[in-house]
């Protein structure tokens, strides 16, 4: 990336793409970036290194600060794991297989202040110096007030000792010529271990259908028991309801009567001072008690004032 007098970018060296080359030892593929200070500002520049497979490649350092005059080394390695499956796949297709990669790199670099550019020198400890570039990362992306500039590099994968020409599959079927130039004991070897095979594949397709089975049988059940679960707290909030719809009935009822029974106690009591319970001779069953009651009354009435 050039950097003019107004553009204060770090200057990337590869430019625009990262090549790694692969080997059949214990060495992890790697690839080296150099970051650069252009000169054309005073001002340190802070960098931080991006890419779209994180798990794959070990970025050191991910992220720093090059002062005026100074340069960066970022190395790149690819992960031993993720180089096995790459390797794999050009055994199998040839270096077509690599051609299509589409990993990529993103380095950003943006002019930092004299204040924080000190205060970042000064810093030992890693922990805190990793800390302080994440936050003003984090302040400057939501600020926008600094330009930031972005370079994009795609990845090239090869092979060491590799051709570009795809290689012939390998045919796994014995040709005639072979089979019979084979001894019995070959032959019999030969299906052994093809009859081996046929058996581990059998069961292991068995072993799938019987774990599949179970997992259907266990979630009909839990099915069911859910489907129970939810009828019987059903039912329960049901007769609950009803019941308590019962009580408060049952206890209205029994209170009204109380209430007429004392009313009518205390309008009894009233008529009967007041002498005016005639009303009442007219009433069946009630009447000859009154009747009677007021007679016997009247008798002794008379006696006392006799």
């Amino acid at each position: 990336m050039a950097a003019s007098s107004t553009n204060p970018a770090l200057l990337i060296s590869p430019e625009s793409e990262l090549v790694f080359t692969l080997n059949r030892d214990d060495s992890s593929p790697k690839a080296t970036l150099t970051l650069t200070h252009p000169g054309t500002t005073d001002e340190s520049l802070a960098f931080k290194v991006k890419t779209t497979q994180p798990r794959r490649y070990l970025v050191r350092p991910n992220q720093g600060l090059v002062a005026p005059g100074k340069s960066e080394v970022v190395t790149i390695l690819l992960v031993e794991k993720d180089k096995q499956v790459l390797l794999q796949s050009y055994d199998r297709l040839g270096q077509s297989a690599l051609d299509h990669s589409k990993d990529k790199f993103l380095v950003q670099s943006v002019a930092v202040s004299p204040d924080f550019s000190s205060s970042y020198q000064k810093t030992t400890n890693q922990k805190e110096c990793t800390d302080a570039l994440s936050s003003m990362w984090n302040a400057v992306s939501s600020s926008g007030n600094a330009p930031i500039f972005n370079a994009k590099l795609h990845v090239k994968l090869t092979v060491s000792g590799g051709t570009t020409t795809t290689p012939v599959p390998q045919r796994h079927d014995t040709p005639m010529a072979t089979i019979e130039n084979m001894t019995p004991e070959q032959m019999f070897t030969e299906i052994t271990t093809l009859r081996r095979k046929y058996d581990e594949l059998v069961a292991f397709s068995v072993n799938l259908t019987a774990e599949r089975d179970i997992l259907n049988n266990t979630l009909e059940q839990t099915k069911r028991d859910l489907n129970r679960e939810m009828a019987a707290r059903a039912s329960l909030e049901s007769s609950g309801y009803g019941a308590s719809r019962g009580t408060s009935r049952k206890s209205t009822s029994f209170l009204t009567l109380v209430v007429m029974m004392v009313i009518g106690f205390l309008g009894g009591v009233k008529l009967t001072v007041n002498h005016k319970v005639g009303f009442l001779t007219s009433v069946p069953v009630v009447g000859p008690m009154v009747l009677k009651e007021s007679s016997e009354h009247a008798l002794k009435s008379e006696d006392d004032e006799l």
